[in-house]
């Protein structure tokens, strides 16, 4: 069992230090494209419309654009993770066309 544990051990450390590099290495990669600009900018803006999804009887439901907000702006990272206060673009493009439950 000891032999086991120890295994584990060194497991979950390693997994830790991957995680931490992986982070470490996209920082930099972000750090880098804001500071030297080329025709690959880090950052983007996506906009796509505002879709309510309204319950009606029967579980049923009707979909309708938000009439005082119609459109929505989301500004993303192109990075793994969370970078300057943005969500990673994979992840906004994934909810972004979601629509919103009432």
């Amino acid at each position: 069992m000891p032999a086991l544990s120890r295994i584990l051990q060194r497991l979950s450390l390693g997994a830790a230090v991957a995680v931490l590099v992986a982070y470490g290495a996209d920082f930099v990669s972000v750090r880098v494209r804001v500071r030297h600009p080329t025709t690959v900018d880090p950052f983007e803006t996506l906009t796509a419309p505002r879709l309510l999804a309204i319950p009606e009887k029967g579980n049923k439901t009707e979909y309708e654009i938000d009439v005082d907000n119609p459109v929505q702006t989301v500004t993303c990272v192109h990075s793994l993770f969370p970078q300057a206060g943005y969500s990673p673009c994979w992840q906004v493009k994934r909810a972004l066309h979601q629509p919103i439950p009432m």
